[in-house]
C-alpha cells in the first residue's frame, strides 16, 4: 500500500511538472501557486523590508522607476519602485531562498540540469505611487547565445489588478529577439501591436511564483492600491549557455545546480556582483 501511494504522488509530480513545462513553452510563461509557505515567506518578507530600510538609510538614489515615454499617462511624475541587485549580498536568508529546492526543480524542467543564477532584484512598488513597467523583453539587457535566459518572480505580497501585477503577452517568446525591445522607447513591431491594456494579467498570490522566458514581453501597471506590492526577480541561465560577450549587467555566475561549461580563469575572476 505503501509503495502504492509513492508511486500514485510520483505519477501525479511528473504530470504536473510536464503541464508546467508544456504552458511555460506554448504561451512563454507560467505560474506556480504556492511554491513557499506562509512562515518561509513572512520570513523573507522581513528580510525584504530590513533590505528596503537599509536602501533608505544609504543617501544612494535608489527609485529605479523607468519614466519612459511609453507609461507618463498612466503613473505620475513622482511614482516610484525601490530597487537593489543582487539581494544575496545582504541577507543569507535570500541566499538560502535562491537554493530554495522546489524553485530550482521547476527551472530545471525548463533550462535543464545545469543552472546559473545570473542576478537578483529587489522590487517595493510604494502604495499609491508605484511606478509602472511598459512592455519590453529582457533579453536585450542580458543577451545569451541560445536564449536559455529565465525570470522567476517570487511574489511576497499578493498582486492584484490595482497593485499593478504583472501583464504578459502569451507567445510573445515566439517572435525571438526583437531589437530595442527594453522598453525605453517605441518598438513598432511591439507597441504597434500590443498594450498594457490588452496584455495578459497574472493575478499571484504571496508564496507563488512566475516564470517567464527572455524573450516574452511583459510590463506592469502602476500601484494604486493601499498595499505596497513586494517581488524578488531571480534571473538563471543554462550553464551550456552563455552570456554574450562585453555585455556590462552584472553576472554573478554563480552555480545553483550542476555545471558551468563556459567558465575559464579569465571569465570567473572578472565576476561583476
Amino acid at each position: 500500500m505503501q509503495n502504492l501511494i509513492h508511486l500514485s504522488y510520483y505519477i501525479s509530480e511528473v504530470s504536473h511538472s510536464l503541464d508546467f513545462q508544456s504552458h511555460f513553452n506554448e504561451k512563454g510563461f507560467a505560474l506556480e501557486k504556492g511554491v513557499f509557505s506562509s512562515n518561509e515567506i513572512s520570513a523573507l518578507e522581513t528580510e525584504f523590508d530590513r533590505i528596503v530600510a537599509q536602501l533608505q538609510l544609504s543617501g544612494e538614489h535608489i527609485n529605479a522607476r523607468w519614466g519612459s515615454e511609453l507609461t507618463h499617462h498612466i503613473e505620475n511624475s513622482d511614482s516610484e519602485v525601490i530597487h537593489t541587485h543582487n539581494i544575496q549580498s545582504y541577507s543569507a536568508i535570500m541566499l538560502e531562498m535562491i537554493q530554495h529546492e522546489k524553485l530550482l526543480n521547476l527551472s530545471e524542467s525548463l533550462i535543464g540540469p545545469d543552472i546559473i543564477l545570473h542576478h537578483t532584484k529587489l522590487f517595493l512598488k510604494p502604495k499609491q505611487k508605484g511606478s509602472a513597467f511598459p512592455l519590453h523583453q529582457d533579453w536585450s539587457y542580458f543577451p545569451t547565445k541560445k536564449n536559455s535566459m529565465i525570470a522567476t518572480v517570487i511574489h511576497l505580497s499578493d498582486s492584484t489588478e490595482k497593485m499593478g501585477r504583472f501583464r504578459v503577452i502569451p507567445e510573445s517568446h515566439k517572435l525571438g529577439k526583437i531589437e530595442n525591445s527594453d522598453g525605453h522607447s517605441r518598438v513598432p513591431e511591439i507597441h504597434d501591436n500590443y498594450s498594457l491594456d490588452s496584455a495578459e494579467p497574472v493575478e499571484a498570490k504571496r508564496g507563488d511564483i512566475l516564470f517567464f522566458h527572455c524573450c516574452t514581453i511583459h510590463g506592469s501597471m502602476p500601484n494604486l492600491s493601499n498595499k505596497p506590492r513586494k517581488t524578488i526577480l531571480i534571473q538563471l541561465y543554462s550553464g551550456k549557455d552563455k552570456v554574450i560577450d562585453n555585455n556590462q549587467h552584472t553576472n554573478v555566475q554563480l552555480v545553483l545546480r550542476g555545471w558551468n561549461h563556459h567558465a575559464t580563469r579569465n571569465s570567473v575572476s572578472t565576476i561583476k556582483s
